[in-house]
């Protein structure tokens, strides 16, 4: 018995053969790719398989899925020579990033979180710089569970969205800056005593001074309350932004030299605080004292 049977007369306009189990439509030799039509029972409409042109050059095989599926799901390719066809939801999942921030020293590799939904393992991170939308890539991605990622990076000063993309190519951005690379503020006067100061003295005591690279502001944090800018204690007033302590009445109604212990913070732009710790004594001269002649 013949391998190849002539289906002529079934499928029109071309010449079909089966050829070790395998269906061959030809095209017409000229224009005419080849088609599958299956019509309905009333031979009156037909739906129709086609191959693609021969300026595409194309030869390829797609194998079905194994199942039928569930509802609502799509056929996909895999995009590879094994050409495997799978059911897939017919709406894309994306990952999301959460919104959280954080603050991190800028040109030092640090470990993070990056929190969400949605994750893959391993999905590619990078970071977007808020204001010029350079992207730094990730150092390393460790995949924790489909809501939590632990990201090692690198970043230069600024502030970056995340963008997290799954190994399918779908991919989710933070909606804000969320990291932040930040030098964190530090004094430049160094902790102790900033002098001892005549009781009753109007003007400016003295001047602390910071830095960071963004701007500061200088602000009493002393423990039990206010002692520097309370007017029972030092009765000194802070500048926020240059850190100079005036009074118009150092130490007010006392009249009794006093040691005044206090706190001062600097915090910047980014929320990052430093704290420290600094003292004042006010003097007092004699009174009563005896005269010799």
């Amino acid at each position: 018995m013949s391998k190849a049977r002539n289906l002529g007369n079934i499928v029109s306009g071309t010449t079909s053969t089966i050829e070790n189990s395998v269906l061959k439509i030809k095209g017409d030799g000229s224009s005419a790719d080849a088609k599958l039509i299956l019509n309905c029972s009333q031979n009156s409409h037909g739906v129709s398989i086609q191959a693609p042109p021969h300026s595409a050059g194309q030869s390829y095989n797609l194998i079905l899925p194994q199942n039928v599926g569930t509802n609502g799901q799509v056929l996909a390719t895999n995009g590879n020579n094994t050409n495997q066809l799978s059911w897939i939801d017919a709406v894309e999942t994306k990952p999301t990033v959460a919104n959280v921030s954080q603050t991190i020293s800028p040109a030092t590799a640090t470990t993070i979180s990056i929190t969400g939904t949605g994750f893959v393992s391993i999905p590619q991170v990078q970071f977007v710089n808020g204001s010029t939308g350079a992207i730094t890539n990730a150092n390393t991605v460790s995949f924790t569970n489909a809501t939590t990622l632990s990201v090692n990076v690198t970043l230069a000063s600024g502030n970056y969205y995340v963008r997290v993309e799954n190994p399918n190519g779908l991919a989710g951005r933070s909606t804000n800056n969320i990291i932040t690379a930040s030098t964190a503020p530090s004094f430049s006067t160094a902790a102790g005593s900033l002098g001892t100061i005549a009781g009753n003295f109007s003007g400016t005591v003295a001047t602390v001074a910071g830095s960071s690279d963004s701007a500061i502001t200088f602000s009493e944090v002393t423990s039990g309350g206010n002692v520097l800018t309370a007017s029972s204690g030092a009765n000194c007033s802070l500048n926020s932004s240059t850190g100079a302590i005036t009074t118009t009445d150092f130490g007010g109604t006392s009249t009794t030299p006093t040691l005044y212990n206090f706190t001062l913070r600097i915090a910047d732009a980014e929320n990052q605080t430093v704290d420290r710790a600094f003292s004042l004594t006010s003097s007092f001269g004699a009174t009563g004292g005896g005269q010799f002649n």
